[in-house]
C-alpha cells in the first residue's frame, strides 16, 4: 500500500510535521491500519477513501487511533491537491465533519483546515498539579493571564500558559508516566503556551497519549487554543500565529483565524512539503 509522506505546516523547505498519508478505494481493516501507523512511525498517519462527494477520513498514531489531527489533515490535502487538483475537500471524521482547502503555487503547497466545533472549560485543578509536577514546573511558572483550560476543538487538550520563553525551551517528562496519566484523563496533548504578543505565539505539545514525545506542529490543538482563547475574550483580532517546533529544531508555523461566534469552527492553515520517501 502506497503511503505518501507529507510534512505539515512547514517553514518553507524545512520544518513541520511529518505525517503519513494512505488514499485507497477501501479503507483497510483497523488491525492493519494500526500496523501501517506503527510501520510509518510518524506521530499520525491519515487514511482515506471516496465516500460520496467527499472523502471518510481515520487517523492512526503508532498506538492508537484518533478522532482528528491537523497537521495529517494538512498533508492530507496536499496530497488530494496533488491527485485532484486545487479546491476544497469535505471530510467525513469520527466524530465530525470538516474540510480542507488546499491550493498549489508552482512548488508551494498552502492548506487550510476547518476545525470541528470548539468549546473550552477550566481545568481542574488536581489536573493541572499533576501536570505541573510531571513537567517540574509550579504555579509560578503559570500565566495569569491564560488560566489553565481544557480546551476542545475536535480532541482534548489540556492548555498551559508559561510566563516565559525559557519555561517552555525547558519543557521535559517521563514519557511512561506522560502517557499513562494522559490516557487516564483522555488528553490527546498538552499545549504549553508562551505568549510573546497578544497575537504571536510558541508553543509546545507533548503527545504522549500517542506514544510521541512531542509533536512539532499540531492543528488539532492550535485550533482547541484559538477557540479557547476567543472564549476567554483574549484580545487576538481575528487570528493568532504559531510558532512550533523550535525547540526540536523542527521549526514549524501555524496560523489560526477566530471567527467570533462562540464555539465556532477554527480555520488553522500552513504549507506543506513533499518529503522523499
Amino acid at each position: 500500500m502506497n503511503v505518501l509522506k507529507i510534512s505539515a505546516f512547514s517553514d518553507g523547505d524545512r520544518g513541520g510535521n511529518p505525517a503519513g498519508v494512505v488514499i485507497a478505494d477501501e479503507l483497510p481493516n483497523d488491525s492493519e491500519m494500526q500496523r501501517i501507523a506503527f510501520a510509518v512511525g510518524f506521530s499520525e498517519t491519515a487514511f482515506a477513501v471516496p465516500a460520496g462527494s467527499g472523502w471518510r477520513v481515520r487517523y492512526f498514531s503508532p498506538e492508537s487511533e484518533v478522532p482528528f489531527c491537523g497537521h495529517a489533515t494538512i498533508a492530507l490535502g496536499a496530497a488530494l491537491a496533488l491527485a485532484h487538483g486545487d479546491g476544497v475537500f469535505a471530510l467525513t471524521l469520527n466524530q465530525a465533519c470538516i474540510t480542507v482547502e488546499c491550493n498549489r503555487d508552482g512548488g508551494a503547497i498552502t492548506a487550510a483546515l476547518q476545525s470541528p466545533p470548539t468549546r473550552s472549560t477550566p481545568a481542574p485543578a488536581e489536573l493541572v498539579s499533576a501536570i505541573l509536577a510531571l513537567f517540574g514546573y509550579t504555579h509560578d511558572d503559570l500565566d495569569p493571564r491564560i488560566p489553565p483550560a481544557l480546551a476542545h476543538g475536535g480532541a482534548n487538550h489540556l492548555v498551559l500558559g508559561l510566563k516565559t520563553r525559557e519555561a517552555l525551551a525547558s519543557m521535559k517528562y517521563e514519557l511512561n508516566v506522560g502517557r499513562s496519566l494522559m490516557k487516564r484523563e483522555d488528553l490527546a496533548t498538552i499545549l504549553f503556551a508562551h505568549a510573546e504578543t497578544p497575537r504571536l505565539f510558541h508553543t509546545r505539545n507533548p503527545f504522549a497519549s500517542g506514544g510521541v514525545y512531542e509533536d512539532p506542529a499540531t492543528g488539532a490543538a492550535t485550533a482547541a487554543f484559538a477557540g479557547y482563547l476567543r472564549d476567554i475574550e483574549w484580545p487576538h483580532g481575528g487570528a493568532i500565529d504559531v510558532v512550533q517546533g523550535e525547540d526540536m529544531g523542527m521549526r514549524s508555523l501555524l496560523r489560526a483565524e477566530i471567527p467570533p461566534l462562540t464555539g465556532s469552527s477554527i480555520r488553522v492553515s500552513g504549507t506543506a512539503r513533499i518529503m522523499q520517501s
